[in-house]
């Protein structure tokens, strides 16, 4: 007689295998005469450098932690003339930057996210918080998704929201804080603004998200999504002047002081909706498409549309250029320097509310390491990117990013 032993229990591959690690670097830069802080009119001059590190981590078969840290540090001429006067320059100009403390910030923040999926992988929930700092604003936020697979995993259907609770700690241009004086200013009669501080300093957001993903046979799959999103509080920037056409100009040195600072509504509503269409070609190419159209209740529509076309030039390294095209109305509330007047209720001289148009093009390559030979520790090198994105926009602004990352991947 002999006994055989019975096991019951099958194999359920992870979700994720190995521990993995991002590790993100960008550089970016742009320059521009449009500034909103010196009311429209002005350098836009700004550098911002970015590092990441997003750590992903299976708890189990079915759960993976996700913490995403990030710093950036910017440098920024138009910031730096919310107090032009604090760099010791000779001639204060809105085309040049000053010096002081206000040119420059560091913002810090911290994502984590916890992902569920059922053991049949047709179900995948996610919880997610956000906390960021910089030295004027500070936001704390959270959210989940559920997502459903059907038809054997070829369709995909998302619901996720997000809710974002942020607090201003408002700063405001130099001249129109209290106690404010100056003898060097110029002008017909005394300067004397109709200024009153925001007597609110919060902004809230909520987002609603639904997405639809199809397999549209072996070469071709499309997505639908569509975005319901509602802000609230101090959606004005309170250090951005405005300028009106009927007041008296008050200067200092080349400098003209502000009239305000821009007022916008205590609401907004947003609707995007669009969809993504990719097509396998060959082994060597892909086409990657995207459209997206934006509406919200300040009177902004816009249009985006991109393409990439991944080439695969060996087993391990991929060529991706790019093309996006974006163009979108002005707001209602925007009015270039002094066509605005001090009886209207709202206004704003931002040249991200105006109307323009806007043309990026990019290349990226790509190295692939199948099987992770390269080490740093205990982690294998999994992939490296690096991308270079040229940013025109039809009001003069132009821009530049360039991005780094590598994946490694846990023994």
């Amino acid at each position: 007689m002999g006994w055989a032993q019975q096991n019951n229990t099958s194999y359920q591959k992870r979700v994720l295998e190995t521990s993995e690690i991002d590790v993100l670097f960008s550089y970016y830069s742009q320059d521009g005469q449009n500034a909103a802080v010196t009311g429209g009119e002005g350098t836009e001059e700004l550098t911002d450098a970015t590092s990441t590190i997003v750590l992903r981590m299976p708890m189990n078969e079915n759960d993976v932690l996700t913490v995403d840290v990030g710093l950036s540090a910017y440098t920024s001429a138009s910031s730096s003339n919310v107090n032009p006067l604090d760099g010791g320059i000779v001639n204060t100009s809105p085309f040049d930057a000053s010096s002081g403390e206000s040119r420059k910030d560091l913002l810090a923040y911290i994502n984590p996210s916890y992902q569920h999926s059922s053991e049949d992988r047709n179900s995948i929930w996610s919880a997610n918080a956000y906390f960021s700092t910089e030295y004027d604003y500070f936001s704390i936020g959270f959210g989940g998704s559920y997502s459903r697979l059907f038809n054997e995993k070829n369709t995909e259907i998302t619901l996720s929201g997000r809710v974002f609770l942020d607090k201003w700690n408002a700063i405001y241009p130099i001249e129109l804080r209290e106690g404010f004086f100056d003898d060097r200013i110029t002008g017909n009669g005394t300067y004397n603004p109709n200024f009153t501080v925001f007597d609110k300093e919060n902004r809230n957001s909520y987002s609603v998200s639904l997405s639809f993903s199809q397999i549209l046979g072996k070469k071709l799959q499309g997505a639908l999504f569509m975005d319901v999103v509602s802000q609230n509080g101090l959606l004005s920037t309170p250090f951005q002047r405005v300028y009106f056409g009927d007041t008296e100009n008050f200067f200092i040195d080349d400098f003209q002081l502000a009239d305000d600072v821009e007022r916008l509504p205590d609401t907004r509503f947003k609707i995007p909706f669009g969809g993504r269409l990719n097509y396998y070609v060959n082994d060597f190419v892909i086409l990657r498409s995207y459209y997206r159209f934006y509406w919200d209740d300040w009177g902004i529509t816009s249009h985006t549309a991109s393409i990439e076309v991944p080439l695969k030039l060996t087993d391990k390294f991929t060529l991706y250029p790019t093309y996006r095209y974006y163009t979108q109305s002005a707001a209602d509330y925007f009015y270039a320097k002094e066509d605005a007047v001090s009886t209207f209720e709202f206004y704003t001289s931002d040249y991200d509310l105006s109307k323009y148009d806007a043309h990026q093009y990019g290349m990226g390559v790509q190295y692939k390491d199948i099987f992770a030979n390269s080490k740093i520790l205990t982690f294998g090198l999994k992939t490296i990117d690096l991308r270079f994105n040229k940013y025109d926009r039809s009001d003069g602004l132009d821009a530049y990013i360039l991005t780094l990352g590598a994946t490694f991947v846990g023994n």
